[in-house]
């Protein structure tokens, strides 16, 4: 009974006196503004930031303290273009008749609590079978540990483009998928489609403007919607409040998705200077992922690694997405921060932090594409910055990531909606 009574008072002490937790932290980094703030206290209660205050006060005994002050503390970064439910290996293609949709999702788990372990609190998924929407659900009723997920289901393509799912397939086994399945060839298919995404339960639109390169297909380049068509796409999504995201590796593909109103271009690897100064014109954000281009390409010179159509193509194209990067940051092309998570392993997503700067990025621009760019395109008008009100999302490094790009590789604490996940 003692014991009882006991359990009884501590659990009413819990509901009654929350507790709050103390973030002795030893430098913020200030994204809005691109500074360095030293020896603050970020007061977090519930989900959110409750305060932040000047040195470091005293949590007294009811509540949480927690000492960051050997390291850096920044908002949680956000990922816009990862696939969380594959990762890259040899056997990857044969994988696509073997793995059950129940593989796919316990394998979805894993990939997901790596990279929340990598400091990445919220990323876009902009393509899977469709277990990424399980997932995003999974996570937010706390049964899986991973990021926040704003998912576009299954990818919008054309027949034979990059998003076909039978591409590669025997010919018994194409069939012909339509707008249900994510493949569309008129307006009327491309209206359906946006349609039953959002039947489906998708957060943004993703269309493969282009050929691609990992599909089982020739060509890596070719425009494969007509302007029209992705008009039809752009302005569906509109209604239904998606985001919309375009891959894209040819130039011509792209403008047509510029031009169609699509908000993202992914990759953007042979891009123009014209379309360049289009996307400025229209407000378009290139969400670069370096790091998957120079995976794909070392990747492709292991020897049955990828299909030969495949290799070909990932060596011609891998290499060049980092020199497009360099030109469209120095023209003044709006950057989203964003890798493509998957293509290589699932937890490396800060590689790109330091690609963009070997680019030309200054690393507090690409701190801020990774945090209020990214939240301001989700939406999220309260994530992305360490501020009173706004989502406790908070991560924190050793060293100091304004002088050494690489330590945003080696997160040491991760708390997301004010609770912690991980703490060295």
């Amino acid at each position: 009974m003692k014991k009882l009574i006991t359990s009884l008072i501590y659990l009413f002490t819990v509901i009654v006196f929350a507790q709050d937790t103390y973030l002795h932290c030893g430098r913020i980094v200030d994204v809005e503004n691109g500074k360095i703030l030293k020896e603050k206290t970020i007061v977090v209660s519930g989900t959110s930031i409750k305060s932040i205050e000047d040195g470091y006060v005293n949590g007294g005994s009811a509540n949480v303290v927690v000492d960051l002050k050997n390291k850096t503390v920044m908002p949680g970064f956000i990922d816009m273009h990862v696939h969380i439910e594959s990762e890259s290996n040899p056997a990857a293609y044969i994988q696509t008749f073997t793995l059950n949709e129940a593989d796919i999702a316990f394998n979805s788990t894993v990939y997901a609590k790596k990279t929340l372990m990598a400091g990445f609190t919220t990323v876009r998924d902009l393509g899977g079978s469709g277990v990424n929407i399980s997932l995003r659900n999974a996570i937010n009723k706390g049964t899986v540990e991973g990021p926040r997920i704003f998912t576009a289901g299954k990818a919008i393509g054309t027949t034979g483009g990059h998003a076909d799912p039978t591409n590669g397939m025997k010919k018994s086994l194409m069939g012909d998928p339509g707008p249900k399945e994510g493949v569309v060839n008129s307006v009327d298919d491309a209206r359906k489609a946006v349609r039953q995404r959002y039947k489906d339960g998708a957060d943004v639109i993703k269309i493969t403007a282009t050929g691609g390169v990992l599909s089982v297909a020739k060509s890596g380049q070719n425009p494969q919607f007509t302007t029209e068509e992705i008009k039809s796409i752009t302005s569906t999504a509109k209604d239904y409040n998606f985001l919309t995201a375009a891959h894209a590796h040819g130039d011509e593909g792209m403008r047509r998705a510029v031009l169609g109103g699509i908000k993202t271009i992914e990759h953007g690897t042979l891009m123009s200077d014209e379309t360049m100064d289009l996307m400025i014109e229209h407000d378009t954000y290139l969400v670069p992922t370096i790091t998957a281009g120079k995976e794909v390409a070392q990747k492709a010179t292991k020897p049955g690694y990828y299909p030969e159509v495949v290799a070909k193509k990932a060596i011609e194209i891998g290499p060049k997405i980092q020199s497009m990067f360099a030109r469209a940051y120095k023209k003044g092309v709006p950057i989203a921060f964003g890798t493509d998570a998957g293509v290589y392993p699932h937890g490396e997503n800060a590689r790109e932090f330091v690609y963009m700067v070997e680019a030309g990025m200054p690393i507090m621009e690409a701190i801020k594409s990774a945090t209020i760019t990214n939240a301001n395109l989700l939406g999220m008008d309260d994530l992305g910055q360490l501020k009173k009100g706004f989502i406790a999302d908070i991560v924190a490094v050793d060293g100091n990531p304004d002088k050494d790009v690489e330590s945003l590789k080696n997160v040491s604490f991760v708390m997301k909606e004010g609770k912690i996940f991980k703490e060295e």
